[in-house]
């Protein structure tokens, strides 16, 4: 059984009042709440085994160094990958992309080839390649989506060149909650000897993910979008693709040896770990996969699927109310939209008064609001530990502050 109540007691922050209201948290794209596991955990290792990881032969050195590498396997097991070498930590989904475009683009792009993303990517999956067409005169392409918000798939062999170096899209939209074919894209890639890297930001926290399956070249996912800490992520990358690349950064930790002649560089994944990693936020994150898998994807994709039903239903029925994305059946737990003549940054002001937290803006996908037609939505974004009554106190309040702003 799914017990909710049980599961938001793991939760904390979520009794607690703003403005004197109950707060119902739903923006769960931006960030995810951190069950208690996940800060005792922390906790516990800066108490008892607080020590640089990797350097040292005393005690709580290779205590720390063992959680570390303790993480990189569950990460690993979580994302079924074949080895621990294909796992390099990063702080998060935006540098995992930005190592995979500085360390692809040199060492694998001429001036002239082509990168293709999609009209749906976060600035995360375009910024850093448009960077490279700055610096390396590569060219960054992008697949069109239809009004409806779903990838022109039709359209995929035509911008499928003999150019073509890298496909890198987003696994679910971040604004349209858009579940994107990752498979089917990556088998037609690969028909054309084109490697895959997929931006799981969104997807990690609520399906599972099997790299081995999806075949893709590269992954990359956030640990506090998945219920654990800020500051640490996971760059995916099949073993022979990252034998290939050079270093993202130098220093400590990513070299085998140096001196004033040459350097050498660590073997995998350490050649992409230069400094000293947050070997804490590693462990909460181990920790969040632990909390999440025991609860069971299935289970949380079933809740999540009910909510945004269910909100998407109610929100149908608000005159001037328009859902973007697909329909709820081709969508993550994701709801933006916007109501006729009224800014949503108007909207998400009054809605925190009453207590209800949803984001406001471009959401970091400017090409696609403006693909769009717009400049800014609001977004109800649903978590494992979100409820029916905190959608029915959403479409409340949306009630009573439309009204006020019309």
């Amino acid at each position: 059984m799914y017990d909710i109540e049980t599961i938001r007691k793991d939760f904390p922050i979520l009794q607690r009042e703003v403005h004197g209201r109950p707060l119902v948290y739903l923006d769960n794209a931006a960030t995810t709440q951190k069950p208690l596991a996940v800060l005792d955990a922390m906790r516990e290792e800066y108490l008892n085994a607080n020590a640089n990881v990797h350097r040292g032969v005393h005690y709580l050195s290779q205590q720390a160094t063992q959680l570390h590498e303790a993480a990189r396997e569950r990460v690993r097991q979580f994302l079924n990958a074949r080895k621990t070498e294909e796992i390099v930590f990063t702080r998060g989904t935006t540098e995992a992309i930005n190592l995979v475009a500085q360390t692809f683009c040199s060492s694998q792009m001429q001036a002239g080839d082509e990168v293709l993303v999609t009209d749906m990517e976060h600035h995360s999956n375009i910024v850093p390649w448009q960077m490279q067409a700055l610096q390396r005169g590569i060219v960054v392409r992008h697949l069109p989506i239809t009004d409806d918000g779903e990838l022109r798939l039709d359209l995929l062999d035509e911008y499928l060149t003999e150019k073509t170096r890298l496909v890198s899209l987003a696994h679910v939209s971040n604004v349209l909650g858009t579940v994107n074919p990752v498979s089917e894209i990556v088998r037609r890639a690969h028909e054309r000897g084109i490697p895959v890297l997929v931006d799981a930001a969104q997807s990690a926290p609520h399906m599972a993910i099997d790299v081995q399956q999806l075949d893709c070249d590269f992954l990359a996912l956030s640990g506090h979008k998945m219920y654990g800490p800020t500051g640490v992520g996971v760059l995916y990358g099949k073993e022979e693709w990252l034998d290939r690349l050079p270093p993202y950064q130098g220093g400590g930790e990513m070299i085998s040896t140096v001196s004033w002649k040459k350097t050498t560089y660590n073997e995998l994944p350490f050649k992409f770990e230069a400094g000293t990693p947050d070997y804490v936020a590693t462990h909460g994150l181990a920790t969040a996969i632990d909390y999440i898998c025991g609860l069971g994807f299935d289970d949380i994709c079933a809740h999540e699927q009910k909510l945004l039903q269910h909100c998407t239903e109610q929100l149908q029925q608000i005159p001037g109310l328009r859902i973007l994305g697909p329909s709820p059946k081709s969508k993550d737990a994701v709801v933006s939209f916007v109501v006729e003549g009224i800014h949503p940054l108007d909207m998400g002001t009054l809605l925190d008064q009453l207590g209800v937290a949803v984001r406001t803006g471009h959401h970091c996908a400017q090409p696609l609001l403006e693909r769009l037609g717009l400049t800014s939505t609001v977004r109800a974004s649903f978590a494992l530990y979100n409820t029916l009554d905190e959608v029915d106190a959403l479409v409340a309040a949306l009630h009573r502050v439309i009204p006020m702003l019309s």
